[in-house]
């Protein structure tokens, strides 16, 4: 009896957004007295990081720190609208809505200084730290806290914008079946490297090499998290996860989270991600959506990688120890 390695892959391509008969979000933004900028949406950050990104694409656009932005996803009925955060849709389709509110308010934002400074706007840029200047003149500056305490008290003058990014809803053509449902596609490849125990049928995930092309990484820390977070829930899937395992009989499934079979600490194999760059023309400086891919390709890739090892073709998750025994079983049953 032996432990026996094998390799295997699977590439997947993921749609960002669905075609719901429409598929839009909104976002405002507007600042207060002191110059931070509040995001107001009703997008909802679910720990995938939404928040951060948005904060990025605001500041990046106003031409003003992070820490100038403030995002407000408290509360859908006050908000403004948003489809939901699902179909890997959330960077996209809000960091778009974003953007643009951010473009709107940056041009009030510009007309107000133009007014402190007594320059045409035109003349203007921001210099990333939070002031505002004459190009070329950088000594002719107001920063952001006295440009907003200026346009409240002397002008009267709302420093704010509003975005809104529809995909619009496609049908499909009837004769075909033929439609554009998504926004942009991205893709991604797992190559798994395994090892199976042929007298216990246990199985032992030691590498996950990660590929993912996802347009552009705005923030590539949260990129790596995220692929590595969906590496671990694509592989507890494959090897562990089953709410009812003898289904459609109903023995056996767990009744609490202390049966209920995930990956542990030691469980974790090594991981190789590469992040590929191809911006798409339509995603907030170039981004596409990542989020629920990374859970799909390491599942097929683990499942070819114990075929490479042991011959045993699996196609019902989890890849217990059991199915393993008995793919095995039938195996040498076919040889004898």
């Amino acid at each position: 009896m032996a432990w026996l390695r094998g390799r295997g892959y699977a590439s997947v391509n993921y749609p960002t957004g669905m075609n719901l008969g429409g598929d839009p979000s909104q976002a405002l933004i507007h600042a207060t007295t002191t110059g931070t900028f509040v995001v107001s949406l009703s997008s909802v950050d679910l720990g995938q990081g939404l928040k951060t990104v948005v904060a990025q694409c605001a500041a990046e656009t106003l031409g003003l720190p992070m820490e100038n932005v403030i995002v407000d996803t408290a509360d859908t009925d006050t908000g403004p609208h948003c489809m939901g955060t699902f179909a890997s849709r959330g960077t996209h389709r809000v960091g778009n809505a974003v953007i643009m509110a951010a473009a709107e308010a940056r041009e009030v934002m510009l007309a107000v200084a133009a007014e402190e400074l007594e320059v045409d706007a035109g003349d203007l840029e921001t210099d990333g730290t939070g002031y505002i200047q004459v190009k070329g003149a950088d000594e002719k500056r107001i920063h952001i806290t006295d440009l907003a305490l200026a346009a409240h008290f002397t002008h009267g003058r709302t420093i704010s914008g509003r975005g809104i990014f529809l995909k619009e809803k496609n049908d499909p053509v009837p004769e075909t079946g033929q439609m554009d449902p998504d926004s942009c596609q991205a893709h991604a490849c797992t190559v798994a490297v395994v090892e199976v125990d042929d007298e216990t049928g246990v199985v032992e995930v030691l590498e996950l090499h990660n590929v993912y092309e996802i347009g552009r990484a705005l923030n590539p820390a949260m990129v790596a998290q995220q692929v590595e977070g969906g590496a671990w829930m694509g592989m507890s899937h494959a090897l562990f996860e089953a709410t009812e395992p003898y289904y459609p009989v109903r023995d056996h499934g767990p009744t609490d989270f202390n049966e209920y079979l995930m990956p542990g600490a030691a469980d974790i194999p090594t991981y190789h991600n590469a992040i590929l760059e191809r911006p798409a023309g339509n995603g907030p400086f170039g981004a596409k959506g990542i989020g629920e891919m990374t859970a799909n390709a390491p599942i097929p890739a683990i499942a070819n990688a114990i075929f490479d090892a042991c011959g045993v073709r699996l196609d019902t998750m989890p890849f217990t120890p059991e199915r393993v025994l008995r793919g095995l079983d039938e195996l040498r049953g076919n040889q004898s």
